[in-house]
């Protein structure tokens, strides 16, 4: 069988890992500094603090910037459950936008038909990798007539002074809008690490943050490390520093710190990662494209326009004219041929937990087509091209037999 997206762990990693462990040193220290520099350096953004998940990172700034009961953020119908989640636990209330028949992600005017005066954050999504329209997201917070519909509480909110624009970039580090790396494309951007990702710690995630002055980001650093260490004002670290044991709590925080084993991961991983991951990860798209595009069933992924690249994450293949039943027997057929295969994603007004507090999947007819003919194909770095050759025979002699 081939498996759809196992982690990549060769001896570099272990080499990393074991180090670690042989320092004595294993919580959040040296290599987890070293890995937010790194990441710092990659993007291009101000600040990097990293954190044991993306939905940590999520949540953390949903409550720097005071979102809770009353407010609304506005995001995809079309993703993974985490960005509604973490509305949902700041005790906000999530509205769903529709996809684009093209690249499967939020557009402006979905977003702009949705704002009212609660909304407080945007959150696009960067499905599979390939980045949102960032320039007119951020064009339409800034528009004099959305700006005065803004309506500000707490201190953050009225300082930005409009809705606040938070990438929920779990799909897509390296991708690449207008020249710039997803990290520096919105107010904050948060990235996830997590085993089946491009980069993985095995679990993990990275807040890049990039707000204006007023704002200063090594503050906001500083505020988020709090958050995330139960509010305690000093990090196990520091509080080695002779006579300097003392610690305040300053808030009830949260425990999502990133440890350095999985920054030790993490530093291997982006070191290599423009050179070696994305390169055959572009290599694994491309063949899969020229094996697949002449089946006229075939719809191929967006991943590179005049404007944007993906970060090459998931082959998001759709299949033309056929039902949500032709796609899960298509599904079937295929992993009999040896082949494992996935949905990315059941979009949340599907979901026991959506369906039951109102949301209908009818009014959001384009995130369930994109749905409904999806279906994402393996790609890993130890994919080898007689596999993707493999992959795609079965994908095309599946499609032949179940709706030719």
């Amino acid at each position: 069988m081939i498996p759809f997206s196992p982690p990549r762990i060769d001896q570099q990693i272990i080499n990393a890992v074991n180090d670690v462990l042989k320092s004595g040193w294993i919580t959040t220290g040296p290599r987890t500094r070293e890995f937010e520099s790194l990441l710092k350096d990659y993007t291009g953004c101000s600040e990097v603090l990293c954190i044991n998940s993306a939905s940590a990172g999520l949540e953390l700034i949903l409550r720097w910037f005071g979102v809770g009961p009353g407010d609304e953020v506005i995001l995809p119908a079309y993703t993974y459950a985490a960005t509604a989640n973490v509305v949902i636990h700041c005790g906000a209330t999530p509205v769903f936008a529709d996809s684009s028949a093209d690249d499967f992600n939020i557009t402006v005017e979905e977003i702009r038909k949705n704002i009212t005066a609660a909304t407080k954050v945007i959150m696009p999504v960067d499905l599979g990798g390939f980045p949102c329209d960032y320039d007119a997201i951020n064009e339409l917070v800034d528009d004099p007539d959305i700006r005065k519909l803004f309506s500000p509480e707490g201190e953050n909110q009225k300082k930005l002074g409009r809705i606040l624009v938070l990438s929920d970039a779990a799909h897509s580090i390296g991708a690449i809008y207008k020249e710039q790396k997803t990290g520096v494309l919105t107010d904050f951007t948060v990235f996830s690490f997590h085993a089946v990702k491009n980069l993985t710690t095995a679990e993990g995630g990275a807040i890049c943050m990039n707000m204006k002055l007023p704002f200063e980001n090594n503050i906001i650093k500083q505020d988020l490390m709090l958050k995330s260490l139960h509010g305690q004002n000093k990090d196990a670290q520091a509080k080695l520093i002779p006579g300097n044991w003392k610690y305040d709590i300053v808030e009830p925080g949260f425990k999502c710190n990133m440890t350095d084993i999985q920054a030790a991961i993490g530093i291997v991983e982006l070191k290599r990662y423009d050179s070696d991951m994305l390169t055959r990860r572009k290599m694994i798209f491309t063949l899969y494209s020229q094996l697949l595009q002449k089946h006229h069933r075939i719809q191929l992924p967006v991943y590179k326009t005049a404007i944007a690249e993906t970060s090459y994450h998931v082959f998001l293949l759709r299949i033309k004219g056929i039902t949500e039943e032709q796609r899960d027997d298509l599904i079937q057929e295929i992993f009999h041929r040896e082949v494992s295969v996935n949905v990315h994603f059941k979009p949340l007004p599907l979901m026991t937990y959506y369906k039951n507090i109102g949301y209908d999947m009818k009014d959001y007819p384009v995130a369930y087509d994109n749905f409904a003919r999806e279906i994402s194909l393996p790609v890993y770095y130890d994919l080898t091209n007689e596999q993707v050759q493999i992959v795609a025979k079965a994908v095309l002699d599946s499609i032949n037999k179940i709706c030719p």
